[in-house]
Protein backbone atom coordinates (compact mmCIF):
# COMPACT_ATOMS: atom_id res chain seq x y z
CA UNK A 1 0.00 0.00 0.00
CA UNK A 2 1.20 3.47 -0.78
CA UNK A 3 0.46 6.42 1.44
CA UNK A 4 0.60 10.20 1.40
CA UNK A 5 0.53 12.43 4.50
CA UNK A 6 -2.23 14.98 4.80
CA UNK A 7 -0.99 16.85 7.82
CA UNK A 8 -1.63 13.95 7.18
CA UNK A 9 4.25 -14.17 8.29
CA UNK A 10 1.84 -14.60 10.50
CA UNK A 11 2.45 -17.28 13.15
CA UNK A 12 0.15 -20.21 12.51
CA UNK A 13 -0.16 -23.59 14.12
CA UNK A 14 3.10 -25.41 14.71
CA UNK A 15 3.03 -29.03 13.65
CA UNK A 16 5.46 -31.60 15.04
CA UNK A 17 5.61 -35.00 13.41
CA UNK A 18 5.43 -38.08 15.64
CA UNK A 19 5.27 -40.50 12.67
CA UNK A 20 8.04 -42.91 11.71
CA UNK A 21 8.75 -43.53 8.07
CA UNK A 22 7.59 -41.45 5.12
CA UNK A 23 5.01 -38.93 6.39
CA UNK A 24 3.74 -38.21 2.87
CA UNK A 25 2.96 -41.90 2.36
CA UNK A 26 1.20 -42.09 5.73
CA UNK A 27 -1.05 -39.15 4.90
CA UNK A 28 -1.61 -40.35 1.35
CA UNK A 29 -2.73 -43.78 2.54
CA UNK A 30 -5.01 -42.18 5.10
CA UNK A 31 -6.67 -40.17 2.34
CA UNK A 32 -6.84 -43.11 -0.08
CA UNK A 33 -3.92 -42.00 -2.20
CA UNK A 34 -5.12 -38.43 -2.69
CA UNK A 35 -2.90 -35.34 -2.43
CA UNK A 36 -4.65 -33.94 0.63
CA UNK A 37 -1.33 -34.06 2.46
CA UNK A 38 -0.66 -30.82 0.61
CA UNK A 39 -3.68 -29.15 2.16
CA UNK A 40 -1.87 -29.14 5.49
CA UNK A 41 1.76 -28.71 4.53
CA UNK A 42 1.92 -27.20 1.06
CA UNK A 43 3.93 -28.46 -1.87
CA UNK A 44 6.03 -25.48 -2.96
CA UNK A 45 9.42 -26.19 -4.47
CA UNK A 46 12.28 -25.50 -2.13
CA UNK A 47 10.02 -26.07 0.87
CA UNK A 48 12.67 -27.96 2.79
CA UNK A 49 12.81 -28.86 6.50
CA UNK A 50 9.09 -29.49 6.32
CA UNK A 51 8.74 -30.93 9.81
CA UNK A 52 10.88 -28.39 11.64
CA UNK A 53 8.77 -27.73 14.78
CA UNK A 54 9.70 -24.05 14.63
CA UNK A 55 8.39 -23.67 11.09
CA UNK A 56 5.23 -21.54 10.82
CA UNK A 57 2.19 -22.18 8.62
CA UNK A 58 -0.72 -19.84 8.05
CA UNK A 59 -4.08 -20.86 6.60
CA UNK A 60 -7.00 -18.56 6.09
CA UNK A 61 -9.30 -21.41 5.05
CA UNK A 62 -9.27 -25.20 4.90
CA UNK A 63 -12.54 -26.68 3.78
CA UNK A 64 -13.69 -29.66 5.81
CA UNK A 65 -16.76 -30.49 3.73
CA UNK A 66 -16.93 -33.68 1.71
CA UNK A 67 -16.73 -33.59 -2.06
CA UNK A 68 -18.51 -35.89 -4.51
CA UNK A 69 -15.79 -38.51 -4.13
CA UNK A 70 -16.03 -38.51 -0.34
CA UNK A 71 -12.71 -36.68 0.11
CA UNK A 72 -12.03 -33.23 1.48
CA UNK A 73 -12.25 -30.26 -0.87
CA UNK A 74 -9.02 -28.31 -1.06
CA UNK A 75 -9.51 -24.69 0.05
CA UNK A 76 -7.23 -21.75 -0.82
CA UNK A 77 -4.28 -21.09 1.45
CA UNK A 78 -3.76 -17.35 2.06
CA UNK A 79 -0.49 -16.18 3.51
CA UNK A 80 -0.51 -12.62 4.77
CA UNK A 81 1.30 -10.00 2.71
CA UNK A 82 4.49 -8.41 3.97
CA UNK A 83 4.20 -5.49 6.38
CA UNK A 84 4.25 -2.09 4.70
CA UNK A 85 6.38 0.44 6.63
CA UNK A 86 6.17 4.24 6.39
CA UNK A 87 7.98 6.99 8.29
CA UNK A 88 5.68 9.48 10.00
CA UNK A 89 7.15 12.94 10.64
CA UNK A 90 6.03 14.68 13.84
CA UNK A 91 7.03 18.07 15.23
CA UNK A 92 8.27 18.47 18.80
CA UNK A 93 5.15 20.53 19.51
CA UNK A 94 2.99 17.57 18.41
CA UNK A 95 4.99 15.24 20.66
CA UNK A 96 4.54 17.69 23.55
CA UNK A 97 0.75 17.88 23.22
CA UNK A 98 -0.04 14.57 21.54
CA UNK A 99 -1.89 14.60 18.24
CA UNK A 100 -3.75 12.59 15.62
CA UNK A 101 -2.22 12.45 12.15
CA UNK A 102 -4.57 11.76 9.25
CA UNK A 103 -2.82 9.62 6.66
CA UNK A 104 -4.43 8.78 3.33
CA UNK A 105 -3.37 5.43 1.90
CA UNK A 106 -4.02 3.83 -1.47
CA UNK A 107 -4.30 0.06 -1.43
CA UNK A 108 -5.35 -2.91 -3.56
CA UNK A 109 -8.31 -5.03 -2.49
CA UNK A 110 -9.94 -8.14 -3.92
CA UNK A 111 -13.25 -7.88 -5.69
CA UNK A 112 -16.04 -10.28 -4.69
CA UNK A 113 -15.02 -12.64 -7.52
CA UNK A 114 -11.83 -13.41 -5.55
CA UNK A 115 -9.60 -12.90 -8.59
CA UNK A 116 -9.61 -9.30 -9.80
CA UNK A 117 -8.37 -6.31 -7.82
CA UNK A 118 -9.64 -2.80 -7.23
CA UNK A 119 -7.77 0.24 -5.96
CA UNK A 120 -9.27 2.12 -3.05
CA UNK A 121 -8.32 4.99 -0.76
CA UNK A 122 -8.70 5.13 2.99
CA UNK A 123 -7.75 7.63 5.69
CA UNK A 124 -6.03 6.14 8.74
CA UNK A 125 -6.10 8.12 11.98
CA UNK A 126 -2.69 7.67 13.59
CA UNK A 127 -2.81 8.61 17.28
CA UNK A 128 0.50 9.95 18.59
CA UNK A 129 0.51 10.10 22.38
CA UNK A 130 2.38 12.62 24.50
CA UNK A 131 6.11 12.06 24.71
CA UNK A 132 6.34 9.17 22.27
CA UNK A 133 9.93 8.78 21.13
CA UNK A 134 11.34 8.76 17.65
CA UNK A 135 11.30 5.16 16.42
CA UNK A 136 7.98 4.30 18.08
CA UNK A 137 6.00 1.92 15.85
CA UNK A 138 2.23 2.12 15.31
CA UNK A 139 0.69 -0.80 13.43
CA UNK A 140 -2.68 -1.05 11.67
CA UNK A 141 -3.45 -4.76 11.15
CA UNK A 142 -4.68 -5.86 7.70
CA UNK A 143 -5.05 -2.34 6.29
CA UNK A 144 -2.59 -2.83 3.42
CA UNK A 145 -2.64 -4.48 0.01
CA UNK A 146 -4.57 -7.69 -0.65
CA UNK A 147 -3.96 -10.11 -3.52
CA UNK A 148 -5.61 -13.35 -4.67
CA UNK A 149 -2.74 -15.21 -2.96
CA UNK A 150 -2.32 -13.20 0.21
CA UNK A 151 -4.47 -11.74 2.96
CA UNK A 152 -4.30 -7.97 3.57
CA UNK A 153 -0.91 -6.83 4.84
CA UNK A 154 -0.34 -4.83 8.02
CA UNK A 155 0.72 -1.19 7.79
CA UNK A 156 3.28 0.13 10.28
CA UNK A 157 4.17 3.78 10.87
CA UNK A 158 7.49 4.69 12.51
CA UNK A 159 7.65 8.06 14.25
CA UNK A 160 10.45 10.36 13.10
CA UNK A 161 11.23 13.78 14.57
CA UNK A 162 10.89 16.70 12.22
CA UNK A 163 13.87 19.05 12.43
CA UNK A 164 13.26 21.97 14.80
CA UNK A 165 14.85 25.43 14.39
CA UNK A 166 15.64 25.84 18.13
CA UNK A 167 15.89 22.44 19.77
CA UNK A 168 17.23 18.99 19.29
CA UNK A 169 15.80 16.03 21.14
CA UNK A 170 17.59 13.59 23.43
CA UNK A 171 15.04 11.10 24.74
CA UNK A 172 12.60 13.18 26.78
CA UNK A 173 15.03 16.09 27.11
CA UNK A 174 15.18 19.12 24.84
CA UNK A 175 18.58 20.67 24.11
CA UNK A 176 18.82 24.41 23.44
CA UNK A 177 22.02 26.19 22.40
CA UNK A 178 22.47 29.62 24.02
CA UNK A 179 24.96 31.88 22.25
CA UNK A 180 26.78 34.34 24.53
CA UNK A 181 29.72 36.71 24.17
CA UNK A 182 33.12 36.25 25.75
CA UNK A 183 32.38 39.17 28.05
CA UNK A 184 29.15 37.49 29.22
CA UNK A 185 30.97 34.20 29.69
CA UNK A 186 33.60 35.81 31.90
CA UNK A 187 31.59 38.45 33.74
CA UNK A 188 28.22 36.72 34.09
CA UNK A 189 24.88 37.29 32.46
CA UNK A 190 21.22 36.28 32.41
CA UNK A 191 20.12 34.21 29.44
CA UNK A 192 16.46 34.18 28.41
CA UNK A 193 15.69 30.62 27.36
CA UNK A 194 12.57 30.03 25.23
CA UNK A 195 10.45 27.01 26.13
CA UNK A 196 8.60 24.79 23.69
CA UNK A 197 5.27 26.19 24.87
CA UNK A 198 6.32 29.79 24.08
CA UNK A 199 7.38 31.02 27.52
CA UNK A 200 10.67 32.74 28.30
CA UNK A 201 12.69 31.38 31.23
CA UNK A 202 15.39 33.68 32.71
CA UNK A 203 18.55 31.72 33.53
CA UNK A 204 21.01 33.75 35.71
CA UNK A 205 24.66 32.76 35.22
CA UNK A 206 26.99 34.39 37.76
CA UNK A 207 29.90 31.98 37.46
CA UNK A 208 32.35 31.85 34.58
CA UNK A 209 30.80 29.94 31.71
CA UNK A 210 33.26 27.75 29.89
CA UNK A 211 32.68 26.60 26.29
CA UNK A 212 30.54 23.47 26.33
CA UNK A 213 29.08 24.21 29.77
CA UNK A 214 25.46 23.11 30.35
CA UNK A 215 22.65 24.14 32.67
CA UNK A 216 19.32 22.38 33.21
CA UNK A 217 15.81 23.73 33.55
CA UNK A 218 14.12 20.84 35.33
CA UNK A 219 10.75 19.67 34.05
CA UNK A 220 10.77 21.90 30.95
CA UNK A 221 11.36 19.09 28.48
CA UNK A 222 8.96 16.62 26.82
CA UNK A 223 6.47 14.37 28.64
CA UNK A 224 7.80 10.98 29.66
CA UNK A 225 6.12 8.40 27.37
CA UNK A 226 5.19 6.04 30.22
CA UNK A 227 4.31 8.82 32.66
CA UNK A 228 3.16 11.86 30.65
CA UNK A 229 2.38 13.90 33.76
CA UNK A 230 6.15 14.09 34.30
CA UNK A 231 8.56 15.81 31.94
CA UNK A 232 12.20 15.71 31.02
CA UNK A 233 14.56 18.68 31.22
CA UNK A 234 15.40 21.60 29.00
CA UNK A 235 19.17 21.37 28.70
CA UNK A 236 20.93 24.65 27.88
CA UNK A 237 24.29 24.31 26.15
CA UNK A 238 26.41 27.44 25.94
CA UNK A 239 28.25 28.52 22.86
CA UNK A 240 30.77 31.28 23.56
CA UNK A 241 31.50 33.64 20.68
CA UNK A 242 35.16 34.72 20.74
CA UNK A 243 36.10 38.03 19.06
CA UNK A 244 38.07 37.88 15.82
CA UNK A 245 40.52 40.48 17.15
CA UNK A 246 41.19 42.63 20.22
CA UNK A 247 42.42 46.26 19.96
CA UNK A 248 45.97 46.74 21.34
CA UNK A 249 44.85 48.96 24.23
CA UNK A 250 42.18 46.44 25.29
CA UNK A 251 44.73 43.63 25.06
CA UNK A 252 46.97 45.31 27.63
CA UNK A 253 44.06 45.84 29.98
CA UNK A 254 43.01 42.22 29.63
CA UNK A 255 46.57 41.00 30.26
CA UNK A 256 46.73 43.05 33.39
CA UNK A 257 43.29 41.98 34.57
CA UNK A 258 43.93 38.31 33.94
CA UNK A 259 47.44 38.25 35.35
CA UNK A 260 46.38 36.12 38.30
CA UNK A 261 44.15 33.73 36.31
Amino acid sequence: ASCCLKGLKNGGNIFRSNFHGDPHSTFSSFFNGSDHFDIFFGNEEGDDDLFNPFRRFTFSHVSGSAGPDGGLRKGPRHLQGEVVVHDLLVTLEEVMQGCTKHVKITRSRLNPDGRTLRTEEKVLNVVVKKGWKSGTKITFPREGDETPNSAPADITFILRDQEHPQYKREGSNLVYTAKITLKEALCGCTVNVPTLDNRMMPLPCSDVIKPGAVRRLRGEGLPLPKSPSQRGDLVVEFQVAFPDRIPPQSREIIKHSLAQC
